[in-house]
């Protein structure tokens, strides 16, 4: 009896990867996806639009915060630079939570950046780099609109009885936004001695 050595096993035609596979969208964009999880489908529709707005605006935020960290200057910069980073991580962690949530109603996140841009509220900064006082002052203004957003769409997924939409709202993303908005603002009280 003879063994078997691998080089004589019959071969695939050719070892190279299949590449520019094209496919259909197995699910569009806008749509829902009915799963088990006791919300009619139009209750999923609202809450999906109303998140994935919160996502675009969420990931610019979390992107404004690592284009900061590494653009910082002056002397606070190493104060700022490890507090944006620090900031980018959580509002990173809120992106991952709200994503999943839309997963969970059966809908599809908003993924690229191209997409992001498209939706969110949040004015495009310019290129270049900026005082950290105009860098904070941009921070907390994209944290506010957040947080209006947040409360505001809470109340309306609570009035339709998606309970974990409201819980993610208010637990997660406006509660990470105002404790994050306060310690930007303390940054900028007069005493501090940066000035634009």
């Amino acid at each position: 009896m003879s063994k078997s050595h691998p080089e004589s096993r019959s071969a695939p035609d050719s070892a190279a990867p299949n590449l520019n596979q094209q496919g259909v969208v197995t699910q569009a964009y806008g749509t829902i996806v009915k799963l088990p999880n006791g919300l009619s489908e139009s209750v999923c529709t609202k809450s999906v639009a109303l998140l994935n707005q919160t996502l675009a605006d969420t990931m610019t935020l979390r992107d404004l915060y690592k284009k900061h960290h590494w653009q910082v200057v002056g002397p606070t910069f190493d104060q700022l630079h490890l507090l944006f980073d620090k900031h980018y991580e959580a509002q990173a962690e809120l992106v991952d939570l709200v994503a999943e949530r839309i997963q969970v109603l059966g809908g599809v996140t908003l993924a690229m950046a191209a997409d992001v841009a498209e939706i969110t509220r949040i004015p495009r900064p310019p290129r270049g780099r900026e005082p950290a006082v105009v860098q904070l002052s941009r921070l907390a203004e994209a944290h506010e609109m957040i947080i209006i957003a947040a409360r505001k769409n809470a109340e309306i997924v609570a009035d339709t009885g998606d309970s974990g939409t409201n819980d993610l709202l208010v637990s997660n993303v406006l509660r990470t936004n105002e404790l994050q908005a306060w310690f930007l603002t303390e940054h900028l009280v007069a005493v501090t001695p940066v000035a634009a």
